[in-house]
């Protein structure tokens, strides 16, 4: 997801490549953001001494150490912490950097998904400890790579299955069609490419319409037509189930 949101500001506006700075330990990682023009380096503290905005996208079990390596680096007073990792709460964050005799950090939990690298992200935001003036800043930040959502921390693993989570059952669908188009006769290639542009019509149909979904299916469907009955069909093995299931069982991803 690091690299994600990093090929995202890269192909974005928000920010100039050469105001940022990657910084993971592995040289291999950050070495291939060199040829862009950022800062590369394998040393965490010295990127977040610079940063005015520092975000730390790891695994859920690496966010503490992290954000202690890191903690006596970051200025309370001038910066603006934002944490990428599904499962970790604000009320950890602020017990592994609270600091005797100074203020929080101002904070975000943020999730988006992979579509973030093509500035098509889904993100949701959680203002933990921030203004509103830092909520418009990091909304502005994701929103240059996508849409974005400023909820409250009990939506936010909600927003990680139907989202972060979600992007993935998508493509299963995706997946599921295309080898339904080869089993009625099509090139493999040829089916998953009819399968993606159906999908991109729909989603674009849906948008600029506004619509609820099974209005457009409504107009689709002629009584007793092949769209009715492979639609039941779906229905009958447990389509809508199955992805209500999907999404509760994935609360915890």
């Amino acid at each position: 997801m690091g690299g994600a949101i990093v090929r995202g500001l890269l192909k974005g506006s928000f920010i100039e490549n050469s105001d940022i700075t990657v910084a993971d330990p592995s040289q291999q990682a950050v070495g291939q953001f060199a040829v862009s023009g950022v800062t590369v380096t394998t040393d965490n503290k010295l990127a977040a001494e610079a940063a005015d905005i520092v975000n730390v996208v790891v695994k859920p079990w690496l966010v503490e150490p992290v954000l202690k390596e890191i903690k006596a680096s970051l200025d309370y007073k001038k910066q603006v912490l934002v944490v990428v990792a599904a499962g970790v709460s604000s009320a950890q964050i602020k017990e592994w950097l609270h600091q005797e005799g100074e203020d929080m950090i101002p904070f975000f939990l943020v999730i988006p998904n992979i579509a973030i690298a093509l500035l098509s992200s889904m993100t949701f935001i959680v203002p933990a400890n921030a203004s509103p003036e830092h909520t418009r800043l990091i909304s502005e930040m994701y929103g240059s790579m996508g849409e974005v959502l400023v909820v409250d921390e009990k939506h936010l693993a909600a927003g990680t299955t139907l989202a972060s989570c979600g992007i993935a059952y998508a493509m299963r669908y995706v997946r599921a069609a295309a080898e339904g188009g080869v089993e009625i006769g099509f090139k493999a290639d040829d089916a998953k490419n009819i399968v993606l542009q159906t999908v991109k019509g729909a989603v674009e149909l849906l948008q600029a319409t506004g619509n609820h979904p099974e209005a457009e299916i409504d107009r689709v469907t002629t009584p007793g037509g092949v769209t009715i009955r492979g639609l039941n069909e779906m229905e009958h093995a447990g389509f809508t189930s199955a992805v209500i299931r999907g999404l509760k069982a994935g609360l915890s991803c």
